[in-house]
């Protein structure tokens, strides 16, 4: 900044940026600084004395992500079988609008489950985090849980994982593991990044194990944990770092690639 330039217009000191995000007291911040610990737009800042305007700058201590913006707000729901993935659906279904009552802002869902399937979901009013989120060419990688028919053998795994031919092309699991295999169902976890339509159930039918229930645990860095099914809550300081970090790296790596998720 110039010298004789007007110090209102020259933006906010970081220490209080950090402070007022809830990273650290003033003075733990300004030791965050000098530790070389926060950049700004990629830059590691150390001097105390340097501003930023928090509407524009992107800021991170020790590589996580800061939110700066407080009119963003981060939802995770855990989705229950029987609602669909919309805020307000025309044929009169249940919808999300029963599960975002507690919050004043209007948010919206990241991606969507279709109404069979429960679990994970992100609901927010931060459409550039959404997008990043939701778009498959960003290969946000996502965790679920299927209840299949049929005792599920090694082999089955290690084609899903090496890849398998649907009507719309190829496809591969990232990771595919049996939980449980008794009786005349199982239990496996699969870890796809792909957003393309009903593709876990598509998956698992094409190598003859229909799924019977899914669940959808992780969705990139967050985790379904103990939230009890239809219950929601807003993202911790740590989830949310978590969350914008991986939106940002994505965003600066990802592909060309247009499809859309329901699972």
């Amino acid at each position: 900044m110039p010298e004789n330039s007007d110090p209102a217009a020259e933006g906010v000191r970081l220490q209080k940026v950090l402070a007022n995000a809830g990273v650290a007291s003033r003075r733990a911040s300004e030791n965050l600084i000098v530790a070389g610990r926060v950049r700004v737009n990629g830059t590691v800042v150390t001097e105390l004395g340097s501003r930023i305007d928090p509407d524009v700058d992107l800021v991170d201590v020790d590589g996580q992500a800061v939110q700066l913006d407080t009119t963003k707000r981060y939802v995770l729901l855990n989705k229950p079988t029987g609602v669909v993935s919309t805020m307000k659906d025309d044929q009169g279904r249940r919808d999300l609008r029963e599960f975002t009552r507690d919050w004043d802002e209007r948010l919206y869902n990241v991606g969507r489950l279709d109404t069979d399937t429960s679990g994970l979901l992100v609901l927010t009013n931060d459409g550039e985090l959404a997008n990043v989120l939701a778009h498959p060419k960003y290969g946000v990688t996502k965790v679920y849980i299927a209840k299949v028919r049929g005792r599920v053998a090694a082999s089955v795994v290690a084609q899903l994982t090496r890849g398998i031919e649907l009507d719309d092309g190829p496809i591969a699991a990232d990771k595919a593991r049996v939980l449980d295999s008794s009786g005349e169902s199982s239990l496996v976890e699969l870890t796809l990044h792909s957003g393309r339509n009903r593709i876990v159930r598509r998956m698992m039918s094409a190598v003859g194990h229909p799924v019977i229930e899914l669940v959808r645990r992780q969705f990139g860095p967050l985790h379904l944990g103990t939230l009890p099914v239809g219950r929601a809550r807003d993202l911790d300081k740590v989830e949310r770092g978590a969350l914008l970090t991986l939106s940002r790296q994505a965003a600066e790596d990802a592909p060309a690639g247009d499809e859309k998720e329901t699972t």
